[in-house]
């Protein structure tokens, strides 16, 4: 089984997955987010309209709609550099978010980059020098209407070993 199949195997274990955000992204954890599909190519998540996610609009907080759809696009990124040898390190450059409807319910941020994102991280790792690249989300509400869309710019580079 390859590394990203074992890296998704424990993002869409129920107890395992809610452990990893309450201890490292406690604010997705409260507010509601969570994995609804991921595989190599694609990963869908979804944030609810809650109290701990509303805003003073009758709509979910911006800072939620952004955390979703980050999040589909990282799941992606972490499946590909889970376990990876050498090691490859991560980070966000830049986020852009267009918000086209109100979110009164359920939005579910669907990235179809994975296989993009893979060959992005192999190019880092075969030239050693870190990669961009910008993934998009698209949010959509229970209708299929899209409620925002987010580019989200990673880099990616090879970690030094440092002895």
């Amino acid at each position: 089984m390859s590394n990203a199949k074992q890296f998704l195997q424990l993002i869409k274990h129920p107890v395992k997955f809610r452990i990893f955000l309450l201890s490292k992204l406690p604010s997705a954890f409260f507010s509601g987010v969570r994995v609804l599909q991921a595989d190599e190519k694609k990963c869908s998540v979804k944030v609810p309209y809650k109290w701990f996610s509303q805003n003073p609009f009758k709509s979910t907080y911006f800072a939620c709609l952004a955390m979703a759809a980050e999040m589909s696009t990282g799941v992606l990124a972490l499946a590909h550099i889970y376990k990876r040898e050498p090691a490859v390190s991560m980070l966000v450059l830049k986020v852009d978010g267009n918000f086209i409807k109100k979110a009164t319910g359920i939005t579910i941020f669907t990235c179809e980059d994975g296989l993009v994102i893979k060959q992005t991280i192999e190019d880092a790792i075969m030239s050693n020098e870190g990669k961009i690249i910008t993934a998009r989300s698209y949010g959509r509400n229970a209708a299929g209407e899209i409620v925002a869309d987010f580019a989200i710019t990673w880099s990616f580079k090879v970690k030094l070993v440092t002895t």
